[in-house]
Order: structure tokens, then sequence, then C-alpha cells
């Protein structure tokens, strides 16, 4: 090897960016390290591998990398979604060129990751829906209050001056009525109250919760617990994660219960830890992840977008107040929720700073 060669090894290795080297046969000749990190790989390993014993696209995919190779023609490609040998989906930009070299057309490729940057956007994008959605709800409750309380004083008056006692029963109805509106605008605010963080042990608010929904369901849904031990202790408020995480699977549980057949529902709690992740413009060294699994219907296509606004729900029943109190929760404990669904299979994430030690992203 001459020094421009390993000159040339030591500036692909030190790359940020995903590099592979594909032959004429689509074999790998080349994964620098940030690949290799990329798809879970080894390049040793995966040296001569066909490109789909790496990851899979779709079959169009290898037809445009074949005929980049028969013409010599470079393409770029944008959120492309591959699957890892891992099983992971990967969502990259990528950008194929093709290389002479004595005779024979090598395929370069450079491969961009995505997901963390549509991660954060789309968090950018949550956030800014929060802070709007509280902003409305704190004016319309202003609105609402001022003259509920005007309302309710004077019903108390006028059941002062009424003669006769039987008539007080209508002006009952109204201080009652006024006291339950002024309880949901309550509701919809959500507390006001900082959270009284303390040490504690995550999968003690996971069984807490497990616990009440077994008893909540008698035994009718399968609850699996996934959990990680090594998670060390996470500073929280135990009384309202436990809420905020019960908000999430008490849904999970009323989604299986509209389901025909309620012994097939199955709920997973799932705890794992996520190491430099980034919550809206701070970076983490340490998150611990927990999930919770249902194999229900999924959520409307129409409700996604809004599922965390106040008053939205899928159930005709429903108050639409759960898990807009959860995001509140999950907020005020520096953290971020996400949620995925699909018919069978709905996840919610909630991420959780372990470290105090931060920087910014």
């Amino acid at each position: 090897m001459t020094i421009n060669d390993a000159l040339h090894r030591l500036l692909l290795d030190n790359l940020t960016t995903a590099t592979l080297l594909l032959n004429a046969e689509l074999r790998l000749e080349y994964m620098n390290p940030a690949a290799e990190m990329l798809l879970a790989v080894s390049g040793q390993r995966s040296h001569g591998q066909f490109i789909s014993e790496l990851f899979t696209e779709s079959p169009e995919a290898l037809a445009a990398l074949r005929q980049a190779v028969e013409q010599a023609h470079p393409f770029n490609k944008r959120e492309a979604v591959l699957t890892a040998l891992t099983g992971q989906t990967l969502t990259v930009d990528y950008s194929v060129t093709p290389i002479l070299n004595e005779g024979e057309t090598l395929l370069l490729l450079e491969v961009l990751p995505r997901d963390r940057l549509l991660r954060i956007t789309r968090e950018e994008a949550q956030l800014t829906k929060q802070e709007t959605t509280k902003q409305l709800v704190r004016g319309l409750a202003h609105e609402i209050k001022n003259p509920l309380g005007g309302i309710r004083g004077a019903a108390q008056l006028l059941a002062r001056e009424l003669p006769e006692e039987h008539l007080r029963d209508y002006t009952n109805v109204i201080i009652e009525e006024a006291d339950r509106l002024r309880n949901l605008v309550d509701r919809m605010l959500g507390s006001n109250k900082l959270p009284n963080l303390a040490r504690a042990n995550i999968h003690e608010v996971l069984e807490r919760v497990a616990s009440l929904i077994e008893a909540e369901s008698q035994g009718s849904i399968t609850l699996v617990r996934d959990y990680d031990p090594s998670i060390p202790e996470v500073l929280i408020d135990r009384e309202q994660m436990i809420q905020a995480v019960l908000n999430i699977v008490r849904n999970a549980m009323q989604a299986l219960a509209s389901c025909n057949d309620l012994q097939l529902g199955r709920i997973t709690l799932r705890s794992r830890t996520l190491r430099q992740f980034t919550i809206g413009y701070t970076r983490h060294r340490l998150v611990v992840k927990v999930e919770i699994i249902d194999n229900g219907p999924g959520i409307p296509a129409e409700l996604k977008d809004t599922i965390f606004y106040p008053m939205v729900s899928g159930r005709p029943d429903g108050t639409g107040l759960g898990l807009a109190i959860t995001q509140n929760i999950i907020s005020q404990h520096q953290g971020l929720i996400e949620c995925e669904s699909h018919p069978g299979h709905t996840v919610f994430s909630i991420f959780l700073p372990l470290e105090q030690g931060v920087s910014p992203s």
C-alpha cells in the first residue's frame, strides 16, 4: 500500500458520512466505520457480500444500482427507507457515484441518516403545537371561568331570596353545573404544581400501573413486562409519572376492549436506555425510553396528528384529556412523548433524561 493509498484509507475511515464501495456485481469491497455503525455490521466480515445481505430497500432500488453500473450514471435518492439486518428501519438520503477503476466500474455509496433530523423536526412541530394549544386553552379558560364565577354567585344570592325551599333545587343545579364546568376547565389547563422530583426506579412506576390495569381488566388482557434491569434510578415525580403512564395504558386497554376478542389483547411495557439522545435543543448523554405497546385496532388516521390536543378522543364517551395531561407531565420532566400507530400495533414512547449533565444539540 502506497502513502497515498494509506492517506485515502485514513480519510475514509475518519469520515462521519457512511461510505460503502461496491464492485460491478454489487458486492461489498469496503465500508468505513460510520457505515458499520449505521448498519450494525462488521466491514471485515461483510467483505464480498451482496448488497442485499447488508440491507434491503426495494427491487426498484436494486435495479437502479445495476443501471448505474451499466451506464455509469450517478443518482441521488431522498428519504429512502432501508431495513438493516437487525430489522431496524433507517430513513436515509444516499448518493451513488460510479467510479471507473482499471476497466471495472465501482459504485461509491454515501449514506446520510435522516431519522434524527426528521425526529427533531417532528418534535419541534409537536412542541410548537403544544405551546399554541396551551395558550389557546388558557385564553379560553379565562373567558369561561370569569362568567362562570358570576353565574355561580348570582345563583347563590338568588337561592337566599327564594321564598320556597323546593325552588332552590333549580339554583342548586345551576351551582353544580357551574362547578362541573370549572373543574373541566381546570383539568384542561393541567396542574400548575411543579413536579416533586426525587430519585425513583422507573420499574416501580410501571409495576404500579400494571397492577392497577390487571385489577381493572380482571386478567382479561395479557400484560407483558420487558424491562432492562440495569436502568439506574431516574429523577421524577413518582405519582405524576404513574398518572402519565396510566393514562396511556388505560387508553390501550379501552382500545382493546373495543375489539371482538378481548382475550387476544396484549399490552407490553418495555424499558430501555438510549445514549446521546436529543430532546428539544438539548442532547442528553443517557435517557430512559419507556414504551407502551398494544395490539389493538390502532389510532384512526384522522386523529394521529391531534391526539395530544385537549378534548380530542376516538371514543364517544372519552373526555380527550388523558393524553393532554400525560404530555404536560412529561414536558414538566424535560422529557418527550411520541406515538406510532397502525392497525394491530400502537406504540407510545416516553423519553426521560437519566443524567443531569447535558450539552446543546
